[in-house]
């Protein structure tokens, strides 16, 4: 029974982490994308500034080169993120069930020794 109770609480912590690293997960995309949204605002500043949009110009802004080229990164690394965050939930979904397995089983002991 111990054993169980053990398996019980060890299954709870699962759940638990799982949970925070899926936070987790959510609080880095969405810093990501606010990165992104900032850099794509000074491109757009830096742009109307030189008065040349045209990535390909020879002229085009340096600054403007390397924050788009961060945003582009950035939209890169909260796509692997997202994956992440797919699998990490289908982990947790697997991590719940057994769960609430554990702790069926737990009930019915209880319930057994209730009535013995």
């Amino acid at each position: 029974m111990k054993a169980r109770n053990s398996l019980l609480r060890l299954k709870a912590f699962q759940v638990k982490e799982k949970k925070r690293q899926l936070q987790q997960l959510q609080l880095m995309m969405d810093e990501f994308s606010r990165m992104s949204d900032e850099l794509k605002r000074q491109i757009e500043a830096e742009e109307q500034k030189t008065g040349i949009t045209d990535p390909e110009h020879f002229a085009y802004s340096t600054f403007a080169k390397s924050a788009r080229q961060r945003a582009e990164n950035l939209s890169v690394s909260v796509q692997d993120l997202l994956e992440q965050r797919n699998v990490a939930e289908a982990e947790l979904a697997e991590i719940e069930l057994d769960y609430q397995r554990v702790e069926a089983m737990e009930e019915r002991d209880s319930a057994g020794r209730k009535r013995a």
